[in-house]
């Protein structure tokens, strides 16, 4: 079978420290992901660190009240990190987001790898380097603060390394052992193809969702043969932790011609083809509205990440700023 399930897995932290008068955003959050699972969160409103699936209830009860405490004592140093870096723009007020994204993985072969990325206000401050483990300024300012962190009394990168490599990976593998059974679970596809005429030519669309495992092949077939040119979304999660994909493809009908969605996926003992009929489009089992789905993952996700593109300024890097950074190598 040509899609089948992968032993890789990865474990994702987004920490998010925002001053938006008015907004009503939590002024911090930490969300863990497994996989693209949401797991963990925390943030400054229910100020507890909570499990977000039924598997995690397994680990040791005293889990959560340490990581309540370790998340109560990074809400205050993104707190004073927020107006730090604001203070090195000059800026006085407004809305400001210090970000820290960072995770692991174990790869089909065993090897283990991870990233580590701070940012402000949407763009990118510095990120970790994980050939060399030395820190990259992705902004000409960060360079001092990149000088320090990657300095022999700070080696910063090295402990980041010390830190994905171990302990990060060890509490890896011991979410996906307790959550193998709903990792590993599979649910079928559902199919929707239809067409939209754009001119002269038609848009076929073949929407597969509601999905598990992630990994999915999807698509257009003219007469048995591969369409050469679609286009593709990504692999969506949906808030059940189903997945969702689009593959469009923009031809010219000709009579005799028959096109199909070729959809192979684990859960499926062969892959689907569904042909798509001018005048009567067909679905395949029960259709959803996707597109609240949709709008339920960005609202969640808004609680846990905000990425917000705004105009760079100058940053200048002082000592106090160099150990607020420190204290947020990681955040969970």
């Amino acid at each position: 079978h040509s899609v089948s399930l992968s032993d890789s897995h990865s474990l994702r932290y987004y920490c998010t420290g925002v001053l938006a008068p008015g907004s009503k955003l939590p002024e911090y959050s930490s969300v863990g992901y497994l996989d693209d699972r949401e797991i963990v969160n925390y943030n400054s409103e229910s100020r507890k660190y909570r499990p977000k699936v039924k598997w995690m209830e397994k680990v040791d009860p005293g889990y959560w009240k340490e990581q309540t405490r370790i998340a109560k004592g990074n809400e205050a140093s993104f707190r004073h990190s927020v107006r730090t870096v604001m203070s090195r723009f000059n800026q006085t007020g407004g809305f400001h987001i210090v970000q820290l994204m960072y995770g692991c993985e174990r790869r089909d072969d065993g090897s283990v790898t991870g990233y580590s990325q701070y940012g402000y206000d949407g763009g990118e401050f510095m990120s970790l380097d994980t050939q060399t483990w030395t820190y990259i300024p992705t902004m000409s300012q960060a360079q001092i603060t990149a000088q320090r962190w990657n300095s022999p009394e700070a080696q910063m990168g090295e402990r980041t390394k010390n830190y994905l490599e171990t302990e990060c990976i060890d509490w890896l593998q011991k979410h996906v052992e307790n959550g193998r059974e709903d990792l590993e679970r599979r649910v079928q596809p559902q199919v929707k193809v239809s067409g939209q005429k754009k001119g002269d030519t038609m848009m076929l669309h073949c929407q597969v969702y509601g999905f598990h495992p992630r990994a999915v092949h999807v698509k257009w077939m003219k007469n048995g043969d591969d369409v050469p040119d679609y286009e593709t979304t990504h692999t969506l999660p949906n808030p059940d932790g189903t997945y969702q994909i689009r593959v469009s493809a923009e031809v010219i009908p000709k009579e005799g011609e028959s096109y199909s969605c070729y959809v192979d996926h684990s859960s499926l003992g062969e892959p689907l083809n569904v042909v798509w009929e001018p005048s009567n489009p067909r679905v395949w089992v029960t259709p959803v509205v996707v597109a609240v789905g949709v709008i339920i993952l960005l609202a969640a996700a808004i609680g846990g990440f905000v990425l917000y593109r705004r105009k760079k300024a100058d940053y200048k890097t002082t000592s106090s700023e160099y150990s607020v950074y420190v204290s947020l190598m990681r955040c969970h």
